[in-house]
């Protein structure tokens, strides 16, 4: 029941996108709550109650603003392009899995197994390639095929934390990105180089600093020569990383054309690859396994992302207009009027600070996606997007409450704080530092 509430409400949405039916938004709303409540019940108990404080405070705020329902089912409507979008996205996965793409992963990963360094940029490139599409999935994935292997806990931290957290900074199947571009009106094609530029600093740093630990901390025996892959596993990951690509550019080309939000392209793409790739009997034959599994475990798991979600988008939206964030607002500007850097730093603390105690980066990045101005701040939308999404990348990597963090940390088998600030705190430093001072070189 939970799943169909989820798809009903995504489908719904994605028709009201193009019709604007306004009692339909309520529909969608109602939809939206029904999932919300349905997914308590299944949600771990911190997200659980987290998605219930933020929830609580978001309508308690709209209540004291004088907007009540209305306000309220705004605050959730603007957070359902991000809920369609993470549970639709995952669609993409199937004609990967039912084209083998997956095994010719394992065999690159397997091949390196003797060369840590070349390992680790492997696993590195590989998430930032696969992240874009499968999101957390990815990392998932990666960790099954080397799950046998035993890796040092350090090196899994590192390696999945640093492939995994470049794809928040670029790639509009996520919500960071499609959250901080859906707020300030910037297409995405005015911002893929720029993110993308930054998000490879973040892969580069992340690699030159495996070195040097390496070094310092030698895990493999390094005399065993990597073996050629065999043709078949090169000709699956060519044409795996031309997939990449295709996505992307069909996404480019479609908001030049039609000039539709980003989020509902991307919706419209993860519904419409599968069933391109079903065409046939025989093809719908083989699908027809992984729809299921999409429907009757993929969804379902999907409990924690909506109470968190939804909660923090509300909250982030019941925010505007109050004292409190006023009062930010008019901080930050007069600190951008000072220094470009100072006013940087406070973005990225602050974000670290409030996400770190258990607070959703959608609520935060949220909130002040929705309430800075550019023209007001005298920087440009395209500054403004990068340095949200970096802070949204790092926290996201840092925070002991973040889904990424938490799934690494079960995966190395270490503490949160520990795949954080010890695996991974010198890295994040050192990208907050180059980012900031690219972001305002940029600016």
């Amino acid at each position: 029941m939970r799943t169909y509430l989820i798809l009903s409400m995504c489908i719904l949405y994605l028709f009201h996108y193009f019709v604007e039916i306004n009692w339909l938004q309520y529909i969608v709303v109602l939809l939206a709550l029904a999932a919300f409540i349905a997914s308590s019940s299944n949600a771990d108990p911190l997200p659980r109650w987290l998605g219930f404080f933020m929830m609580a405070v978001g309508v308690m705020l709209e209540i004291s603003k004088g907007t009540g329902v209305e306000g309220i089912s705004n605050g959730i409507f603007t957070i359902l392009p991000l809920l369609c979008l993470i549970t639709l996205a995952p669609l993409l996965s199937i004609p990967l899995r039912l084209g083998g793409y997956f095994e010719a992963i394992s065999a690159l990963l397997r091949n390196l197994l003797h060369q840590p360094r070349r390992l680790y940029a492997g696993i590195t490139t590989t998430l930032f390639l696969l992240s874009p599409v499968l999101s957390l999935g990815s990392v998932r994935i990666i960790n099954d095929f080397l799950k046998d292997l035993k890796l040092p806990s350090a090196v899994s931290a590192k390696s999945y934390l640093v492939g995994f957290s470049t794809s928040v900074l670029w790639s509009p199947y996520f919500a960071s990105v499609s959250l901080v571009l859906y707020y300030l009106n910037i297409p995405f094609k005015e911002y893929i180089l720029y993110g993308i530029a930054l998000s490879l600093i973040s892969l580069i740093i992340g690699n030159v600093l495996f070195v040097v630990w390496e070094r310092k901390n030698p895990i493999l025996e390094q005399s065993h020569q990597v073996q050629q892959l065999q043709k078949k596993y090169r000709n699956q990951l060519i044409i795996l990383s031309l997939f990449i690509v295709l996505l992307m550019s069909t996404c480019l080309i479609i908001e030049s054309i039609t000039h539709w939000s980003m989020v509902v392209i991307v919706c419209l793409i993860s519904i419409f690859i599968p069933l391109l790739s079903a065409v046939t009997k025989h093809a719908r034959r083989k699908l027809k396994p992984f729809f299921i599994d999409y429907r009757d475990r993929t969804v379902p798991m999907m409990n924690n992302e909506m109470m968190l979600f939804m909660s923090a988008g509300l909250l982030g939206f019941a925010l505007q207009g109050t004292n409190l964030a006023n009062g930010v607002n008019a901080y930050l500007v007069d600190l951008a009027g000072h220094s470009f850097i100072l006013f940087a730093l406070a973005i990225l603390a602050g974000g670290l600070v409030v996400t770190y105690v258990g607070i959703h980066q959608i609520a935060v990045v949220g909130a002040l996606a929705m309430q800075l101005n550019a023209q007001e701040l005298g920087i440009s939308n395209i500054a403004l997007a990068m340095l949200l999404l970096l802070t949204w990348s790092i926290s996201s990597a840092l925070s002991p409450f973040s889904g990424l963090n938490l799934m690494v940390s079960r995966f190395a088998g270490i503490s949160g704080v520990q795949v954080g600030l010890r695996a991974n705190g010198v890295h994040l430093t050192i990208l907050a530092t180059i980012g900031i001072l690219f972001i305002s070189f940029i600016n």
